[in-house]
């Protein structure tokens, strides 16, 4: 899950225009836009999280987290502003600390323990300036300088500000004025000569002086594709240069003495390839500490963010034992591989190294080698077991000599092994002695080689981040963003009402003809209420798109409006969605309802043995009309029976008025009505059939 922050410069040197008549703020919204695109084309761009940050001074910088939504972020993103200085070293500083914020408490860096390059987080900060003289308010300064002090608990286990699974790229937009004259020229993207370049090369990025769109969509491709899952390393050759294979001359080797050549030393990333199963990088064996682990120290000296590993161009066989773990990592096209690519010697190794990792000797012992794929494609770095050429081949015997039965010379020579090896490599040789089936060769107490006073300062900086730091930041950022929102909203809100306030108490000679019947309305309201109106009808129905849907919180500040005449009716909700929407809790159930309905479908339906009188009982119909007595009309439906009774005509005129009225009580569903309009039907034509009859007779 790489984390992709946004550095936008925010200063107002951002305000001047290209070209095309946008300003350089504009340009750096839509290079952000459009890497979100190209981004989002790459399947494996799920699980990135993103950051917006600018020069502002924190904690206003941190417009948007990696926990913000895609909505909040690009509305972070349109909103800003350029108006400020260009304090890069700050607005630096700010982003790797909030990248760090988090290590302590995961305990991702490993200090003092080997680092690991399968615990890694990768990041990539997108810096977008336009490269001119950086100011601050102490003056106008020609170099990049980071502030030294941050309140990040734990900043000085390391010496350098960032990671060397975080990188960072600038670009610098150097779009002119005026149309460019002359076709574009062609080709890569040169590197700019801003002082942002130098952080850009040390973090293993690099710069991008961009001239045109062309040239700038072009940049933002190739940062797409730099989004990988690695860590930086820096390589430096220790020793003589390597002898000349069969294919090269001894001019190329007079030319390699010359001089230090660029694949000497290069500062470049490994490739740490998630499992494809899992999505998470699997690894064995860790890179080793550039200093001899001491379990009397009350300290941990602080690391470099970058490990430096020599390399020895003296050729060396591979060696790999059956059962026994390496680690694969591909290097990153440099100088470097170029050259051992064109040596043309798959089967030859360089072995590497860790300046002052062992306990005797300045250059250490191997811990692994660089070797050219077989197919000559790319330059591996394999990580083994430390001090590999002794330890590989006594696991060699154990296995195919001794058959896991080591004998007593195999153990002295297994215990002179493990004094040469660091303390923090004893978890990792266990779990890879468990894999070839030797059990119980290690001692359980050799482990770590961390003394108890660094232990407890470690521990002691993850509760203290996590308890404190995390949160207070968090709330910083969130009572800082509330408070810039109600600041901005109360100062439009004062420049409204202060525009106004100058409109109505302007001079009435001041007043246009034909604003005259607006002002004297004004004039006449403000009079009769006592209180300055400052806002009229006009302005009311002014209301911005995204707040027109708040229609609740107008009725809320409206006047009460007064009741209905009728209180008996059901009151009517308000006009939104459905006009006909009634408020169901004033209107009256007949009894007689719920003895239609009875119980519910489906409940009870397999109870068949119930017992006489045992079942669920039915709740009795109280109308009298259901069991022939005298007539008394359902409540609430008296005015509908009582002109019925009044209504005068033939029976082929009651009876159409009678369907009618049917029809309709079908139509709300008032089963009840229906069946006392049918009753009621049925005793007309009783008493009209009966009234035929007496005229016959």
């Amino acid at each position: 899950m790489p984390v992709i922050v946004f550095l936008i410069d925010t200063s107002a040197s951002m305000n001047q225009r290209s070209y095309l008549g946008t300003t350089y703020l504009d340009v750096a919204k839509g290079a952000v836009e459009t890497f979100l695109k190209l981004r989002s084309r790459d399947s494996t761009s799920r699980g990135d999280r993103y950051m917006l940050v600018t020069f502002e001074d924190p904690p206003a910088a941190i417009k948007a987290g990696w926990k913000e939504t895609h909505n909040t972020f690009m509305e972070k993103l349109r909103n800003l502003q350029a108006a400020g200085l260009t304090t890069a070293g700050p607005a630096l500083r700010t982003v790797f600390d909030l990248l760090n914020l988090n290590r302590l408490v995961s305990g991702i860096d490993n200090y003092g323990q080997g680092r690991i390059p399968f615990f890694l987080e990768p990041a990539i900060v997108v810096a977008i300036t336009d490269g001119n003289k950086l100011a601050s308010t102490g003056g106008v300064q020609d170099e990049l300088h980071l502030p030294l002090t941050t309140p990040l608990p734990g900043s000085e286990l390391t010496k350098e500000p960032f990671r060397w699974d975080q990188r960072l790229f600038s670009l610098v937009l150097r779009i002119p004025g005026h149309a460019p004259l002359g076709p574009e020229a062609l080709g890569s993207v040169p590197s700019d000569d801003s002082p942002i370049t130098a952080m850009c090369e040390v973090t293993g990025g690099r710069s991008y002086s961009v001239f045109s769109h062309r040239m700038l969509n072009q940049c933002l491709e190739s940062l797409v594709q730099k989004i990988q899952s690695g860590v930086v390393i820096h390589f430096e050759k220790t020793g003589p240069d390597p002898l000349p294979t069969e294919g090269e001359g001894r001019g190329d080797v007079l030319e390699a003495k010359l001089g230090p050549q660029p694949w000497h030393c290069c500062r470049r990333l490994i490739y740490v390839r998630p499992n494809p199963k899992t999505g998470v990088p699997v690894g064995h064996w860790p890179i080793p500490e550039s200093f001899w682990p001491d379990q009397n120290s009350p300290t941990l000296p602080s690391r470099i963010a970058h490990p430096q590993i020599l390399f020895s161009c003296v050729d060396s066989e591979p060696v790999v034992v059956d059962k026994v773990p390496f680690d694969k990592y591909e290097l990153e096209p440099s100088p470097l591989t170029q050259y051992i690519l064109e040596r043309k010697s798959p089967h030859i190794c360089w072995q590497v190294f860790v300046r002052n990792s062992s306990k005797y000797g300045d250059l250490g012992l191997p811990f692994g080698y660089l070797k050219a794929s077989t197919a000559l494609s790319c330059v591996n770095l394999f990580v083994m077991p430390y001090n590999y050429p002794v330890l590989l081949p006594l696991l060699d015997d154990l296995s195919k000599v001794h058959k896991l039965k080591p004998s007593l010379q195999w153990r002295q020579s297994f215990e002179s092994y493990l004094k040469t090896m660091p303390l923090y490599y004893s978890g990792p040789l266990r779990k890879a002695l468990r894999m070839i089936g030797a059990l119980n060769l290690l001692p359980d107490h050799q482990e770590y080689g961390l003394s108890y006073s660094v232990g407890s300062y470690l521990k002691k900086l993850s509760q203290q981040v996590e308890s404190t730091a995390v949160y207070k930041i968090n709330y910083e950022v969130k009572a800082v963003t509330a408070a810039f929102m109600f600041i901005n909203m109360v100062f439009c809100r004062l420049h409204d009402i202060q525009s106004v306030i100058l409109q109505m108490m302007s001079n009435p000679y001041d007043v246009p003809r034909r604003h005259l019947l607006d002002q004297l309305s004004r004039m006449r309201r403000n009079l009769l209420h006592g209180t300055a109106c400052v806002l009229d009808q006009d302005q009311i129905h002014s209301v911005p798109i995204a707040q027109m849907g708040n229609y609740q919180d107008f009725l809320k500040h409206s006047t009460a409006l007064l009741r209905e005449v009728d209180s008996d009716q059901p009151k009517r909700l308000h006009t939104f969605g459905n006009p006909f929407k009634l408020d169901k809790k004033g209107m009256m159930i007949d009894e007689a309802d719920e003895f239609v309905s009875g119980p519910q479908k489906g409940k009870r339906a397999a109870d068949h043995n119930l017992p006489p009188g045992g079942g669920p009982k039915r709740r009795r119909c109280m109308s009298p009309l259901l069991h022939g007595r005298t007539y008394m009309f359902p409540r609430g439906y008296g005015k509908i029976f009582h002109l019925l009774q009044q209504l005068r005509g033939g029976l082929d005129t009651q009876l159409f008025f009678l369907h009618s009225i049917i029809k309709e009580a079908a139509r709300f569903k008032k089963r009840v009505l229906i069946e006392k309009l049918e009753l009621f039907m049925e005793e007309i034509h009783t008493r009209a059939t009966s009234i035929s009859h007496l005229e016959a007779v």
